[in-house]
């Protein structure tokens, strides 16, 4: 029998209706009543921002470990898979909310703007803050703590919404001033949309010609635009993705490797094997093992 992923699904416990939660980081590691454990990879159908106001520690995010302390935002972003690390003098929070609770309220470029910040090929998911903007957050959080737990009247949910926008508009800024993120790259917009045909579709084909025929671009000009936006090829960008999606498979499910080489658009095992290794220097089964 197959063992279904972990895919954890966004649920408010306080408020059924509601999209957005904002959970302290030393409560959830007292919690009890989860249905799966957090020190376990887990990959989330939802958006999170995690903020560390004191203490020491590290959280991993997609196979990759990340140090944290005082002023630490973690961008995690849905589809992606992290797990905790339990610390007594971690203190901080987590702001967790669904894609349509912020960006199907605004506008198109507004929206794609926003997603940046979470957009971990473009950007890592660590944030290092300075004293400044340390205050400048941590005051954005405070007031929308005030308003969910405190106000949490009829407007409560719309005013969460808008503060939301400006907090995360406050971290693009940032990001754009560190040289972090770039919001002005030509081709950005068509690098988008071929990071989304990527990720939904390569399980299906990993043929850069496929993807340059939906787009209706020569194989030529989706080199360009990947080599200008994260200076790699086009094929190069689709096997990061396409190892990054077996690499979740590996450690998300109890999948066999026959059934995860069927599920990654491989025909033949062998083949699944030696192209894995290749992008990874490991077997399958070392991967697994290792994490």
């Amino acid at each position: 029998m197959k063992d279904k992923p972990k895919n954890i699904k966004f649920q408010n416990q306080q408020n059924s209706k509601s999209q957005f939660d904002i959970i302290k980081l030393e409560e959830l590691y007292q919690r009890t009543d989860l249905n799966h454990s957090i020190e376990a990879h887990h990959k989330v159908e939802f958006y999170i921002l995690l903020f560390i106001e004191k203490g020491q520690g590290h959280h991993t995010i997609d196979f990759t470990d990340y140090q944290c302390s005082k002023g630490t935002v973690l961008t995690i972003r849905r589809d992606q898979i992290h797990k905790f690390y339990k610390s007594s003098n971690l203190k901080g929070s987590l702001l967790i909310f669904t894609n349509d609770f912020l960006v199907s309220y605004l506008e198109k470029m507004e929206a794609q703007k926003t997603m940046l910040l979470f957009n971990d090929l473009l950007s890592v998911p660590k944030l290092q803050l300075d004293t400044i903007n340390f205050n400048t957050i941590i005051n954005c959080i405070k007031r929308i703590e005030n308003e969910y737990f405190t106000i949490n009247d009829a407007h409560s949910l719309s005013v969460i919404r808008n503060e939301l926008h400006i907090l995360t508009t406050h971290l693009l800024r940032i990001k754009a001033k560190d040289k972090q993120i770039v919001f002005e790259k030509k081709y950005l917009k068509e690098f988008i949309e071929f990071q989304n045909l990527v990720e939904k579709n390569v399980n299906k084909t990993s043929k850069v010609k496929d993807f340059a025929s939906q787009m209706s671009v020569s194989t030529k000009t989706l080199n360009t635009i990947t080599k200008s936006i994260v200076n790699k090829s086009a094929k190069a960008f689709v096997d990061e993705i396409s190892t990054k999606q077996i690499k979740r498979l590996l450690i998300n499910t109890k999948l066999s490797i026959k059934e995860i080489a069927y599920q990654s658009g491989f025909e033949e095992t062998t083949n699944f094997y030696k192209y894995f290794k290749r992008q990874t220097q490991v077997t399958p089964e070392q991967f697994r093992l290792a994490n």
